[in-house]
């Protein structure tokens, strides 16, 4: 067996400007691209998940590149550990290299993977691929992490200029093995073609964004994020592009690593409060409540559009998020792991970093989040954002007819509740 690389494909799906491709070059072996279908991961969703759809779409387009170019990926499905066993066995491996992800399940398997490789004389290699800075690269002066957004903001964009970003789009073919493995089908995979389709994004939103991003209907978001959580664009190119084009659009770029190193620095918010007083609070957890939140039966006009724009496409509007999240936590009382939950469930952007990070800032419980006492008047957010119901009238066609439900709960009341609730728990 002729000594090769391989490269582990997950959330940099794409082959141009990619790290990791990048990186086993250098030892200039053969390459074979891999990437594994992770049943720890896949075994939690529904076989039909629109996530995994989108990844088997992408690896598509990624093997029919190479095809044009005499090579192919392989694709794998098990247990990550496993599968390199099996690996092993039919490959002389000398070197592993992948993207570093964030997370602690993917944290746990790369040192898995890692230990296993050493046993075996591997080089594993991990490299820097969906982050412009990542971990430790943005602290403050006394080498702790940052908890406030701006601060953490500043010295990002400080450390930005003095930063060379490079964006490699040449596509070098040559050292990619020529092995022609069979690409499996969904139902060789055990998986199933969803419904619900990942759309294309659109870079040019970037002109206008800051004008138009709060405005529900006219819909001028990039739809960037699931392309972003798996890697099929470029952070390198988004970032020096945003640079030039807008400033508010690169903050939202910000705000994603922002997020991420709080992850990583605070592994404790996956299930409780980054401000752990929060955890006092007496949630009242109504499971009829929360299933008409779900459904998008709240009686809150723009509430429920968003939780049907979720249901039905996998995708809301970020304005509507909030308004959606603060009535969960504030005016149900409904712990906001719940939401969080749901939405992990949902959305095809999700990255849970940034779903943690954004639904802790609604609770009140999370690092630079609104103060408890912000509580989104979600009437008075319809006649700001939504004043002539076009996005309603969209999504809740029977809104403003005998069918549509009256709200689950008065605002007045039940902000005065929350404010009560809250003040109560955390003395």
């Amino acid at each position: 067996m002729d000594p090769i690389s391989v490269v582990w494909l997950r959330r940099d799906l794409r082959l141009f400007d990619n790290k990791a491709i990048l990186k086993a070059k250098e030892f200039n072996l053969p390459i074979i691209l891999l990437f594994i279908f992770d049943d720890d991961i896949i075994n939690e969703l529904k076989k039909d998940d629109p996530r995994i759809t989108f990844i088997y779409q992408q690896l598509k387009k990624i093997n029919d590149q190479l095809n044009k170019n005499g090579s192919s990926i392989l694709i794998k499905k098990g247990k990550p550990l496993e599968v390199w066993n099996e690996l092993k066995k039919s490959f002389n491996i000398i070197n592993i290299t992948c993207a570093r992800d964030y997370e602690p399940y993917a944290q746990s398997r790369d040192k898995a993977i890692f230990e296993w490789a050493k046993q075996h004389g591997i080089n594993f290699i991990g490299v820097k691929d969906q982050v412009i800075f990542e971990k430790n690269e943005v602290l403050k002066k006394d080498g702790k992490p940052y908890t406030v957004y701006t601060p953490y903001k500043n010295k990002w964009l400080e450390q930005f200029q003095q930063t060379k970003i490079e964006v490699i789009e040449n596509i070098n073919y040559e050292l990619i093995s020529k092995s022609q493995f069979d690409f499996p089908t969904l139902e060789i995979l055990q998986l199933q073609k969803s419904k619900i389709n990942v759309l294309d994004y659109d870079i040019s939103v970037m002109e206008d964004y800051g004008e138009f991003r709060d405005i529900p209907h006219k819909d001028r978001t990039s739809y960037l994020s699931p392309h972003l959580r798996f890697g099929t664009v470029s952070i390198r190119q988004l970032v020096l592009l945003a640079k030039n084009k807008n400033e508010t659009f690169l903050s939202e770029l910000i705000w994603r690593e922002f997020f991420m190193q709080i992850l990583y620095h605070f592994p404790h918010v996956i299930d409780k409060s980054f401000k752990e007083k929060y955890d006092r609070i007496p949630w009242i957890n109504n499971e009829e409540d929360f299933e008409k939140w779900c459904e998008g039966k709240t009686g809150y006009p723009l509430v429920d559009a968003g939780m049907r724009q979720l249901n039905q496409t996998g995708y809301m509007h970020n304005r509507v998020r909030m308004v959606v999240a603060s009535f969960l936590c504030k005016h149900l009382l409904i712990d906001w792991r719940w939401g969080e939950a749901y939405f992990a469930e949902k959305l095809l952007d999700y990255e849970l970093s940034s779903n943690n990070g954004n639904w802790q800032w609604a609770a009140g419980s999370g690092c630079d989040a609104a103060p408890y006492f912000r509580v989104f008047n979600p009437t008075s957010q319809l006649d700001k954002f939504d004043k002539e119901l076009k996005y309603v009238k969209k999504w809740v066609p029977e809104y403003d007819t005998p069918k549509y439900p009256n709200p689950l709960v008065e605002h007045r009341f039940a902000r005065q509740r929350a404010l009560d609730t809250y003040k109560s728990a955390l003395g």
